[in-house]
């Protein structure tokens, strides 16, 4: 059941200015904004797609996309700041004040650390991944009492600067090519974090993902580790 939400601005009323600007530089003419779906709101609704626009953690939308997908195509979005901004606010928090530029550089194999909440759900042939690579601003305030992680700052909102590139997922075969390409078969966990230049615990994250989309399988052990190995039929 679609019902528009028209007036009502439900959805938007606690948007945040990344995900506005992200839904502004996806929307296409015809598309409809914040419609009523089987008892969800779909930030836009494309004839007969859905698309989704997630800045944040995927856990929370686990049962929303698993719901919609049983009868409908879902497209997900979701940006990783491949360079990034940071300005902080004056005493007033109102003021801006110092702006840098983070040392860190996102990557697209940072999809995982998300994906690990619904990851077989890249086999479902209603399912579709967009992951954007992006230049974006993050604005905070100090707040000792709160940001103890971060010596006092807390981040108040994202925003974007500008799009550099989209990359869409709509099969497990599509994702399987973010394997480095000097990846000796079998791998560990291990051989994954050195190939990718990653961490360990981001390369469990991929072991966990792709296997359970059915992209990889264990074939044995290198003592106490597990020895993976590319599926062969992965384009479920």
């Amino acid at each position: 059941m679609i019902t528009p939400m028209s007036d009502t601005l439900i959805g938007t009323l606690n948007e945040k200015p990344l995900h506005a600007a992200l839904k502004a530089w996806y929307a296409q003419p015809g598309d409809q904004f914040e419609v009523a779906i089987d008892g969800f709101v779909v930030d836009i609704v494309r004839g007969d797609l859905l698309i989704e626009i997630q800045t944040r953690s995927f856990t929370a939308m686990k049962r929303k996309l698993r719901k919609l997908t049983q009868t409908h195509p879902v497209r997900l979005v979701y940006p990783i700041a491949q360079e990034k901004w940071i300005t902080k606010l004056e005493k007033d928090g109102v003021t801006e004040g110092k702006r840098r530029k983070s040392p860190k550089r996102g990557r697209l194999i940072e999809i995982f650390a998300e994906l690990v909440s619904f990851p077989d759900l890249l086999a479902h042939p209603n399912f579709t991944l967009d992951v954007l690579l992006t230049q974006e601003e993050e604005v905070r305030h100090y707040d000792p009492k709160r940001g103890w992680r971060r010596q006092g700052w807390i981040t108040d909102e994202r925003r974007l600067i500008q799009v550099i590139a989209s990359h869409q997922y709509e099969t497990v075969a599509d994702i399987l090519h973010l394997l480095p390409s000097n990846l000796m078969m079998p791998f560990t966990t291990a051989d994954l974090a050195t190939a990718t230049g990653q961490s360990r615990n981001i390369a469990r994250r991929m072991a966990y993902c792709l296997r359970k989309m059915g992209g990889i399988t264990p074939v044995g052990k290198q003592g106490n580790a597990i020895l993976y190995e590319r599926t062969r039929d992965s384009r479920q």
